[in-house]
């Protein structure tokens, strides 16, 4: 009696074919888990390397980028240099474990009519207003250093952003520049230009120098990432082992149980 004929007298066939399909999802997620992890290792690697590296210029003398914009540009450790347009801020919401907050955005102007964002960094909420910390919104010509970030879209379940309460759940830096220069680049005196590319990637200032007075707080930059595949990857060869476990036992039982031809 051949095997295909034990399993249908048995009746076998289907669970077989059901528990081959399932052991080969629960194999094919761990593998995928173990390639998550190397991926995930290598970015670390990268991350650790930029942020400890020295800054390079942003901007070349011609206002080009000295690199492509991309995966090549995250994380990288830059400096720029140009004055601060402080009142178009804008609040990104960063509640924390000691209470509500913000992170400030403020575009810098490094050439006429170009500009980047700049995460200036933390303030609580009850420094929000500019007013409340007036020596932080430092007049004429900065050096900023910081690392260079390409926002993720929105979250699954992130709130949806209100521009004209200039309230920002989570990063949208087209509606953040519209919102900051409304007249249009033509119109806004010294304003940066919409289409100018470096509007679509923010600087995260690093935590030092501070600012006068000390806010915004820098280095808000989320560094330390999870990297749980691992864990993830074992776990789902084990429901693999565990299935073909099962699977041996009930067909085992089938089997004796099933008449002999």
């Amino acid at each position: 009696m051949d095997v295909l004929q034990k399993l249908r007298q048995a009746e076998l066939v289907w669970p077989t074919l059901a528990a081959l399909a399932v052991l080969a999802v629960l194999v094919g997620l761990g593998t995928w888990q173990l390639e998550r992890k190397r991926w995930k290792e290598d970015l670390l690697a990268k991350i650790a390397a930029r942020v400890h590296a020295d800054p390079i210029p942003l901007i070349g003398s011609n206002g080009v980028l000295p690199t492509i914009i991309g995966d090549h540009l995250d994380y990288l450790h830059v400096a720029a240099t140009g004055r601060f347009h402080h009142d178009k801020e804008r609040y990104l919401y960063a509640p924390t474990s000691m209470g509500l907050g913000w992170h400030v955005y403020t575009p810098l102007e490094f050439l006429p009519g170009h500009a980047v964002w700049i995460n200036r960094g933390f303030v609580p909420d009850a420094k929000k207003t500019p007013a409340t910390r007036p020596e932080g919104q430092v007049p004429g010509e900065v050096e900023v250093r910081g690392l260079v970030r390409l926002p993720a879209g929105k979250a699954p379940f992130a709130p949806r952003n209100d521009a004209a309460q200039n309230t920002w759940y989570w990063p949208d830096l087209p509606a953040m520049t519209t919102a900051a220069f409304p007249e249009g680049p033509q119109k806004a005196p010294g304003g940066p230009q919409k289409t100018d590319a470096l509007l679509f990637l923010v600087i995260d200032a690093d935590a030092r120098p501070q600012p006068p007075g000390g806010l915004p707080r820098g280095g808000v930059t989320r560094l330390q990432l999870p990297n749980r595949h691992l864990e993830y990857a074992l776990t789902w060869y084990g429901l693999a082992l565990t299935l073909v476990g099962v699977y041996l036992a009930f067909a085992i039982n089938r089997l004796q149980a099933s008449p002999t031809a």
